[in-house]
């Protein structure tokens, strides 16, 4: 029995180093779309009602986040993502000045890339539930964001 048990362990690490199979990230317990944070999430949502337009969606490498101003997501590069039991820490990747102007002012376009968090840079996520976080410290979420349902 030791000896199966030797060569389960033995085969499983061999899988695991093969290339292209990479292991999940260690912020894969966020990936999907989560509505609410800029107000109250709804009770009672439907999937295709939450996925049409959801607050904030985790990928790999990306995470996008809606704001109240622009009609487009504001997409952030993930440099680093560290998890620590029931919260995720994100580092960006800097975002470029904007050469982009307001078309009623001409002035130069605001960047809503962060997150109202201490940092632009910085994305502090806090498991409250399964299907429930929140982004402690960051003003422009205040309160809770839910996972979209997938039916």
């Amino acid at each position: 029995m030791s000896r199966l048990v030797a060569c389960l362990t033995g085969l499983s690490m061999l899988v695991a180093a093969i290339p292209g199979r990479a292991a999940e990230p260690p912020h894969a317990w966020l990936f999907g779309a989560w509505t609410g944070g800029l107000f109250p999430a709804p009770l009672h949502q439907t999937a295709a009602s939450c996925l049409a337009q959801p607050t904030v969606v985790f990928m790999r490498d990306v995470v996008l986040r809606a704001t109240l101003t622009d009609p487009t997501y504001q997409q952030r590069v993930v440099a680093t993502a560290r998890t620590y039991g029931d919260h995720t820490d994100f580092t960006f990747a800097p975002v470029p000045p904007s050469s982009a102007t307001d078309p009623l002012t001409g002035a130069p376009k605001a960047s809503a890339a962060g997150f109202g968090c201490a940092g632009p840079d910085v994305l502090h996520v806090l498991r409250k539930s399964a299907n429930e976080i929140v982004f402690p410290g960051c003003a422009d979420f205040p309160n809770p964001l839910v996972r979209c349902p997938t039916r």
